[in-house]
């Protein structure tokens, strides 16, 4: 999640079985709870930049919370997420730090500045 100036990621916990019926409500859940204005979802691409199974099973979850949610969700690459999660060791699964990684570089995407 980030906070409200868009610049930082903080991990949260983890939703167990995201793309069940009960993950898509926990999520939607949170979605309201915490008034989140939209959501990013890891898109699993090859290092070759091909899409795999794995991608369309993405892109598939992603069309089912766009049915549930009422705010945008978007996709954005995940290459290397989970290798900066682990060696950025921390309190919070290893999962959400993957997430939180992916949120920052969504962010810094939206953001052209140079850095």
């Amino acid at each position: 999640m980030s906070d409200l100036s868009g610049t930082l990621a903080t991990p949260v916990d983890v939703v167990a079985d995201p793309g069940s019926e009960d993950g898509i409500a926990e999520i939607a859940r949170i979605v309201a709870k915490r008034e989140i204005e939209s959501v990013v979802v890891g898109l699993p691409i090859s290092l070759s930049g091909s899409e795999g199974k794995q991608a369309l099973e993405v892109r598939a979850f992603v069309d089912r919370l766009r049915d549930a949610l009422s705010v945008p969700v978007e996709t954005y690459d995940e290459r290397f997420t989970t290798k900066l999660a682990a060696a950025d060791k921390g309190r919070a699964p290893e999962d959400s730090r993957a997430a939180a990684h992916l949120l920052t570089s969504y962010l810094r995407s939206l953001d052209q500045t140079p850095r």
